[in-house]
């Protein structure tokens, strides 16, 4: 039994900067960052925990980060937030080191609209809002 059973789920992505990060993502998926620790961050939604870890340090010094991060695609998982407008996420993500792909890009499906993007360090993730 989750340890608060209001929150639905709950998910880890792994970094070198965690504050980098988890600024990210509290900017763009409007999730609520609480008081950074060392070594990780937690941030929160009503259904979601996100934390952001710190990689171990040997994994770490193999992980490289290119400026402009390049989105590393070949991953299993990614993480889909809802927000109310993905064009007003669009110049956060910019803004906060991340990339949202184009509107070209965006697709609709089962009553939400997507688009895919990448954080400061290559982690993908999407973005979804209701469609009207």
């Amino acid at each position: 039994m989750p340890a608060d059973p209001t929150v639905a789920a709950a998910a880890v992505i792994y970094a070198k900067d965690v504050a980098r990060v988890g600024a990210f993502y509290a900017k763009v998926a409007g999730l609520t960052l609480s008081q950074p620790e060392p070594g990780y961050a937690s941030l929160e939604s009503p259904a979601l925990q996100l934390f952001i870890v710190a990689m171990n340090p040997a994994i770490a010094a193999r992980v490289r980060i290119a400026q402009p991060p390049v989105p590393r695609e070949d991953t299993a998982l990614k993480f889909i937030f809802p927000v109310a407008s993905i064009a007003d996420a669009r110049p956060l993500a910019a803004e906060a080191g991340g990339v949202l792909k184009p509107v070209a890009a965006e697709w609709e499906f089962n009553g939400h609209r997507h688009c895919d993007g990448h954080d400061p360090e290559g982690n993908v993730f999407q973005l979804r809002e209701r469609v009207a």
